[in-house]
């Protein structure tokens, strides 16, 4: 086997782990975040309807 190519091979390999590592801490990343924001949604006060209760539509 040449020097060349178990270089390649090695550059391709090392390419795959620091992608699947960002891929990794993207969606760690992700995850945390959306973690906020259910706790901040359920924290809060749940929005009224906007027109609820205020008007009734007759018409067909």
């Amino acid at each position: 086997m040449e020097m060349s190519s178990m270089m390649g091979k090695q550059v391709a390999e090392l390419q795959r782990t620091l992608s699947m590592n960002l891929l990794k801490s993207q969606m760690a990343t992700q995850t945390a975040q959306v973690t906020v924001m259910m706790r901040d949604m359920q924290a809060s006060q749940p929005a009224q309807h906007p027109s609820k209760g205020h008007a009734v539509d007759t018409k067909a």
